[in-house]
Order: C-alpha cells, then sequence, then structure tokens
C-alpha cells in the first residue's frame, strides 16, 4: 500500500464488527470479517477500496492508487455513511475536485466504515472502470 507522505491525518480505526458493502446496480456483496481484513494494497487499511478490490471487485477507479491524491475513487455511500470514518481535511480537499458531489460523497479510499451498520455504495458511472486487465 502506497502512502501519501503529505496527509497529517491518522489512520482511521478499523471495523469492530462484521458488516456487508453492497455495490447498488450489481450483484456484488463483500462480507466483511474484522478479525480476517485483507492486506490494503489500495487505499487505508479496511477502507471501501481495499476491500473490494480485495473482493476481486475490480471497476472502482483510483487513479492515484488509493492515496488520496486524486478524486477518481469518488462514490456515494448511500447507507452505511454516519458509521465510518470521518473525511480528513485531505479527503475533503480532494473531494472538491469531484464531479456531481453529493452529501453522501466519500473517497472509496479513505471511506473506512466501523461495521455498526451494512453499507451500499454507487458507484458514478463516470467512475467505472470498464476495463478489465488480464483478460
Amino acid at each position: 500500500m502506497g502512502k501519501n507522505p503529505y496527509m497529517k491525518s491518522e489512520p482511521p480505526p478499523l471495523p469492530t464488527r462484521p458488516y456487508v458493502i453492497t455495490v447498488k446496480g450489481t450483484d456484488v456483496r463483500v462480507e466483511v470479517n474484522p478479525a480476517a481484513l485483507p492486506e490494503a494494497d489500495h487505499g487505508e487499511e479496511g477502507s471501501l477500496l481495499a476491500l473490494l478490490m480485495a473482493a476481486g471487485f475490480h471497476e472502482v477507479e483510483h487513479v492515484c492508487g488509493g492515496v488520496c491524491a486524486c478524486s477518481t475513487c469518488h462514490v456515494y455511500v448511500t447507507r452505511g455513511l454516519v458509521q465510518s470514518n470521518e473525511a480528513s481535511d485531505e479527503e475533503l480537499d480532494m473531494l472538491d475536485t469531484a464531479p456531481a458531489l453529493r452529501p453522501s460523497s466519500r473517497l472509496a479510499c479513505q471511506c473506512v466504515p466501523t461495521g455498526a451498520s451494512d453499507v451500499e455504495i454507487e458507484i458514478p458511472s463516470w467512475n467505472r472502470n470498464a476495463v478489465k486487465e488480464g483478460h
């Protein structure tokens, strides 16, 4: 996992209870076990991006590799937003560059749910990575 050397905020707390991530408009459901979080190759440990990538769902664009240096992993958290870490100043600055912001907007590389409830996300159509590498 790469780390943005300019970020001053502390890593978010990890989830404490099992939960499910659902990607709206797909049949993707990722069951998250906080005792067995996958290694974070993309984004913060326990982040939506890290968990989705580890589950084989590669449709969330993330040009910077998940280090909060762009806004391409912009998603809408339509359920479970309140039960996620608060956005850091760095994340909010990056979100300012994303199109079509909503109150539920987050960067998937930075959003770490606590596990207090299931999470549902929507990926804006312009952020979907349609390229399937390895095919």
